[in-house]
């Protein structure tokens, strides 16, 4: 594990301040919100994904293309992002690519954010989301350790054998259910028997999804309520608009891959129930993993017919929420202007510069 005071010392010595990201998941929102807090900015690409950055081109100051992504953990590209006074904001891609023990171990980059968190995400981590819900007190859905115990609609969320950042989803009722769509599954390639024992198996509450969007650092020192967006999934949506007879004589196999976003709000007398998840989910993670949370993170959550907010998916870093930019009331609510994660980031980083406090919000 790179020590934190190592990365401290490495921003105290920074004369200037450069947003940098992996050229993936969220980076145009994350230089997005940069560009509007007048910083400069750094994107990381892999050779041949690097089209939207060139041609959005207000937003990359400078484009690093590599042949793989994993080279950013190169000496060679580390001590570049270094000497451009780059803070890296981290996104799911980054440890897709990179991997959590790179993140945490070799990549000497100063990072927005708590590294040693983002492996709480994995559902096979001792100390992982479900975990720091229950110390929360925040409600998730049944989780069921053996299938041989499904006595309800249940999701099975399992790691696809060609993607590293899709879930193969499937919904079953019963353990002869299960097996008989997990032996599919394993046929048509979509999962490997292996992964398939270390799925997660959830009871599948049924409500209303919102994603409810939060950021909190030592500096502001309070949560900051952004927004709620809904996530868009094929080939699940717009499946489910199908007539039901016609649902039933489709023989199709169900994906939920998240393909985009669209905006929601709640009705207010539920705002206080929001409010209160994300501040009891800041301090648990304070007293579990110092120095607790810095930044944005996502509560998935389901909202039921009792009016009980349920989160079944946690995210720890940039969520991936650009729409927010523009369709959230809740920052313009406390701010007088609506924007999204990306220049709250870029907000915060702007006044602990200013404040000469960037060693606080960086690991």
């Amino acid at each position: 594990m790179i020590k934190r005071s190592d990365i401290q010392k490495i921003v105290n010595e920074y004369s200037d301040l450069t947003v940098g990201t992996l050229g993936s998941h969220s980076a145009l929102e994350i230089m997005d919100g940069a560009k509007d807090e007048n910083l400069q900015t750094v994107v990381v690409c892999q050779k041949g994904r690097e089209i939207p950055y060139k041609r959005f081109s207000r937003l990359a100051d400078e484009i690093i293309i590599l042949n793989k992504f994993k080279e950013m953990l190169s000496p060679k590209i580390q001590a570049r992002l270094r000497a451009s006074n780059t803070i890296i904001v981290p996104h799911r891609a980054l440890t897709a690519y990179l991997g959590y023990p790179g993140v945490e171990n070799n990549f000497k980059v100063p990072i927005f954010g708590n590294r040693s968190l983002f492996q709480a995400e994995e559902r096979s981590h001792p100390k992982n989301q479900y975990y720091l819900l229950e110390k929360a007190k925040i409600k998730h859905p049944k989780l069921f350790k053996n299938p041989k115990d499904i006595d309800r609609p249940v999701i099975v969320k399992v790691q696809e054998k060609s993607r590293k950042l899709e879930r193969a989803f499937f919904n079953v009722s019963s353990y002869s259910e299960y097996k008989d769509k997990a032996e599919i599954k394993i046929g048509r390639g979509l999962v490997s028997r292996d992964a398939l024992k270390s799925a997660s198996i959830e009871e599948h509450v049924i409500g209303t999804y919102f994603n409810f969007n939060y950021f909190y650092t030592p500096i502001s020192d309070e949560v900051d309520f952004l927004g709620i967006e809904r996530r868009l999934q094929t080939n699940i949506h717009d499946f489910t608009s199908l007539p039901a007879r016609q649902q039933l004589e489709t023989n199709i196999e169900l994906q939920n891959i998240e393909v985009g976003h669209t905006p929601a709000s709640i009705r207010e007398s539920l705002l206080e129930k929001v409010l209160a998840a994300g501040d009891k989910f800041v301090n648990t993670v304070k007293k579990e993993y110092a120095p607790g949370i810095i930044g944005p993170f996502s509560l998935q959550s389901v909202i039921t017919r009792d009016l009980e907010i349920v989160v079944y998916d946690v995210s720890l870093r940039v969520p991936g929420n650009p729409i927010l930019a523009t369709t959230s009331p809740y920052t313009k609510y406390k701010y007088g202007t609506t924007f999204g994660v990306g220049r709250r980031i870029a907000m915060e980083l702007k006044r602990a510069q200013q404040e000469g406090r960037l060693d606080e919000i960086v690991t």
